[in-house]
């Protein structure tokens, strides 16, 4: 990031600095995460957009030629089949930017991760 550029502090800055093309991506995303989180707070981390839920939940961002959404690993490797037509790594998805963020699939794996979270903090609390 360059040291001139003010740092980002909220979701809304984030996508406002995107052509509208992709605000609307990022915009669709951000609220399929919402609805699917709907306890989740929205924060920037990172300086990219995060929802925490008991720590971070999931990150996504705006790219040249994806937006990519961070889940942490554990979904990459639950919904592997499903994940086959991206580009993906230990704990990153590349939705291509040209082709429609598939949203079902972004709310399954959101939803994953609350249960996921949400019993991870169970057992530290015990």
């Amino acid at each position: 990031m360059n040291k001139m550029k003010k740092a980002i502090t909220s979701i809304d800055e984030y996508i406002d600095a995107f052509p509208i093309d992709v605000q609307d991506k990022l915009q669709a995303v951000r609220r399929t995460i919402r609805n699917s989180a709907p306890k989740a707070v929205e924060a920037i981390s990172y300086q990219i957009p995060t929802f925490k839920l008991h720590g971070n939940l999931v990150h996504f961002a705006a790219y040249k030629n994806h937006i990519g959404f961070y889940p942490t690993s554990s979904p990459i490797k639950v919904f592997a089949k499903e994940l086959t037509r991206y580009k993906t790594s230990k704990g990153a998805i590349q939705f291509p930017i040209d082709e429609p963020i598939p949203l079902g699939l972004v709310r399954k794996i959101v939803k994953y991760r609350v249960k996921e979270s949400t019993e991870k903090a169970k057992r530290k609390a015990k």
